[in-house]
């Protein structure tokens, strides 16, 4: 048996599963905003009811929105701030008494996919989060490939390539919150496709309503989605120049808006050297679910 915990910057997920991979417990509680000690007492909960629940004691993953120094030790990146510079593994493993496995959110959706989702049987998945932020993770052959420092994979905080003047106006007026210049988060991040649609047409509104205006024939929200289609395109299209993974894996709230799988992969290919991409791009068929799966796959 297996639990997988998702620390999010607003809730705390916890899954049990078998070794086939069926869920048998779940349970979500409030993240305790900028509390380190509560945080880590929330994850122990967690773990204490998930193996209450099954009658066992399970392994445990963990997955981050940051990830950790493979020089230091300690959190780094992580956009839950009270987490950075901090020992998780080993204040984790302390208090359950056992060995911690963590890795980035992103890099576990990946796996969750890899090992028996969208990505199950491919060499090498790609993994992009596109929910309020963005993050890209990479599994390999089911495992999490981090890298050297730690940040395989995270092209959130690559500038978006290609720019045009209508890009460049954008980067300028949502500035990053990593400090760097036009990063792919502030343009197709779930946050940056709706800030888009209020830069160009002073209405605040969220994602599925400019999709569903859009759907009913308004012209702001469709170019507001053809841009955003647009700049996913030329932001994957240096995933395939870079990696070329064998499938891209969508998850994040902005993966729920069913005709990018139609019209990005036809935008791909201009950008990818040679003039063609036959990389499939594909829903996480876990969802919500696939980041918290992956942690317990971590395992």
């Amino acid at each position: 048996m297996k639990i997988g915990i998702d620390l999010g910057g607003t809730k705390i997920e916890v899954m049990a599963i078998t070794e086939s991979g069926e869920e048998v417990f779940r349970k979500r509680v409030p993240t305790p905003q900028h509390d380190y000690q509560a945080t880590l007492r929330a994850i122990k909960g967690l773990v204490d009811d998930a193996e209450k629940a099954v009658g066992k004691t399970c392994s445990v993953g963990l997955g981050i929105p940051g990830t950790l120094s493979p020089v230091s030790g300690l959190v780094k990146n992580a956009n839950s701030v009270w987490l950075n510079g901090q020992p998780l593994d080993k204040d984790l493993g302390q208090l359950l008494n056992r060995e911690v496995r963590i890795a980035n959110d992103a890099n576990c959706l990946a796996v969750s996919e890899a090992v028996d989702g969208s990505g199950a049987g491919k060499h090498m998945v790609f993994g992009v989060i596109i929910g309020t932020g963005c993050g890209g993770g990479i599994a390999i052959d089911g495992h999490v490939h981090a890298g050297g420092n730690g940040v395989a994979g995270e092209w959130g905080h690559n500038p978006l390539p290609w720019q045009s003047e209508t890009d460049t106006k954008h980067a300028e007026d949502i500035p990053c919150y990593c400090g760097k210049p036009g990063c792919l988060e502030v343009f197709i991040s779930g946050t940056g496709f709706w800030k888009d649609f209020e830069l160009t047409t002073n209405q605040t509104l969220r994602g599925p309503e400019i999709i569903q205006m859009a759907e009913k024939g308004d012209a702001d929200a469709e170019a507001c989605i053809q841009r955003y289609e647009d700049r996913l395109a030329r932001a994957l299209a240096s995933v395939v120049n870079v990696i070329d993974p064998d499938v891209i894996v969508l998850g994040g709230g902005m993966s729920n808006v069913e005709r990018l799988y139609t019209n990005v992969p036809k935008r791909m290919a201009k950008w990818v050297l040679g003039g063609e991409c036959a990389t499939p791009v594909v829903k996480a068929k876990y969802g919500d679910s696939s980041g918290v799966r992956g942690a317990a796959w971590l395992w």
